[in-house]
């Protein structure tokens, strides 16, 4: 049997080695998950809704030991992998509430004997291949309402978070889902590969850009739904009448929360030169606040990379900044292991010309510019072949509102960042992907809609 080794990326040490999928038995997977999901569709909704709610006690039961093991195997600070596990509870909550009624059969026309009627059918066997930085939200947005809707699952978690990937499918089965209806393969790129081969009706994918592209191609020909959730470069703007130092909390937050490992974290910040320094300033006395260390430890701020060539990225757009004549306040180094870490790094006197004002970082690394007006940091923020949020502090709302009505963005904020909530679709523009999950139009998505036309006799 194959084994997939999990390290610890904080301190390099194995912690487990489960068995992995392969080409065989994902086929053998794909099979038994085609000829399970007609039944579990069948199976009236107020059930389906039935097994999340004991879904969500068991991971209530167990939040502790899922944040521990979260932690151990992607190192994230432990007060923030019990935020995920918390914060995926209303998520849930939302799921189970808004299901019905985005599903529910809908009458559009009823004149001269002629009826229309809309009603939702379950795509039939989804892939999800998902992500590490946030296993249980990024998982969640979609196995929870891909099997609400009646379809079955073969979910890849990705090899840095098998294990959170493991508990999710096992308390999920142990809730009721049956066990042919939601498949966890074991594996890396291989096995997504292999599940890529296989008969499928849908492939939601959370990832790089780079990965997605590939996907893409694998199913060009086969006219598969597929949905793309990508990375970004996530920019915001602080205008000259902003609240400087609640921005400043905010923003430092946004950036290095997570270790800066998430698609929406901030990657750029833009500055009005009238109150620049004094944003500096404050931003970068709360970076070097923040403890880097053992993750484990509830007072951590920062904590390691989940992957190890994350660090030679890193150093890249560091280098390039410092020879293009970047301002660095702080950090700017690979730390010393076991493990891998990385120094919370702030750059001023940015531009464009920059690695790490264009290209994704996906770590602790932040960049900030002076702009003129409202004008140059529009431009500036649209500069880029992302679209996944953006973000404005103002004290006027109105011009916010001017201003993130012209941002290439799917998620826009005003005096607030990196937040997602599950009332409100999750989507990007440009390589920040296609499709969206989240909302009533996410659970919507894994669903076909199908046109009644019915003329009484």
């Amino acid at each position: 049997m194959r084994t997939l080794p999990i390290h610890n990326p904080a301190t390099g040490q194995l912690i487990a080695q489960p068995n992995a999928a392969d080409a065989t038995s994902v086929a053998a997977k794909a099979a038994a998950a085609r000829a399970a999901q007609p039944a579990w569709a069948a199976v009236p909704l107020a059930e389906r809704l039935a097994v999340m709610q004991r879904f969500r006690v068991g991971v209530v039961a167990e939040l502790d030991a899922l944040a521990h093991t979260l932690t151990l195997e992607m190192g994230k600070p432990i007060a923030q992998a019990r935020n995920e596990l918390n914060g995926l509870l209303p998520r849930l909550d939302f799921f189970i509430d808004q299901c019905a009624n985005a599903i529910r059969d809908e009458e559009v026309f009823d004149e001269g004997g002629m009826r229309e009627r809309i009603t939702h059918i379950p795509l039939g066997v989804v892939a999800n291949i998902s992500a590490w930085n946030y296993p249980w939200f990024v998982g969640c947005n979609v196995v929870v309402p891909a099997l609400l809707t009646g379809n079955a699952v073969l979910y890849k978690p990705s090899e840095h978070a098998t294990l959170s990937g493991l508990h999710l499918t096992r308390l999920l089965h142990a809730a009721g889902v049956p066990g042919d209806v939601l498949h966890c393969l074991v594996g890396a790129g291989e096995v997504g590969g292999a599940l890529l081969q296989q008969r499928l009706d849908g492939v939601f994918f959370t990832g790089s850009h780079a990965t997605g592209v590939r996907i893409a191609e694998a199913m060009a020909a086969r006219l598969v739904k597929l949905q793309l959730e990508l990375g970004g470069k996530d920019p915001a703007y602080v205008r000259a009448d902003a609240d400087v130092k609640a921005a400043a909390e905010s923003l430092a937050d946004g950036a290095m929360y997570n270790t800066g490992q998430s698609c929406c974290s901030v990657e750029r910040i833009y500055v009005h030169a009238s109150v620049h320094d004094a944003f500096v300033e404050h931003f970068v006395a709360i970076v070097k606040a923040l403890r880097v260390g053992d993750p484990l430890a509830e007072s951590t701020g920062v904590g390691a990379i989940t992957r190890a060539p994350q660090l030679t990225v890193l150093q890249a757009q560091v280098d390039d900044a410092l020879a293009r004549g970047a301002t660095l306040h702080c950090g700017g180094h690979t730390l010393p292991g076991p493990g891998n870490w990385f120094e919370p790094t702030v750059f001023a006197d940015v531009d464009h010309t920059m690695l790490l004002m264009r290209e994704e970082s996906f770590g602790p690394v932040i960049g900030i510019q002076k702009v003129a007006d409202d004008a140059e940091a529009l431009a500036l923020m649209n500069d880029t072949r992302y679209g996944l949020t953006a973000g404005v502090y103002t004290r006027d709302e109105a011009k916010a509102r001017e201003l993130l009505a012209q941002v290439n963005a799917g998620s826009v904020y005003w005096n607030c960042c990196d937040r997602v909530s599950p009332r409100l679709p999750w989507s990007g523009h440009g390589d920040s992907g296609i499709g969206l999950t989240l909302s009533t139009y996410g659970i919507q998505a894994f669903t076909r809609p199908k046109a009644w036309h019915l003329r009484c006799p």
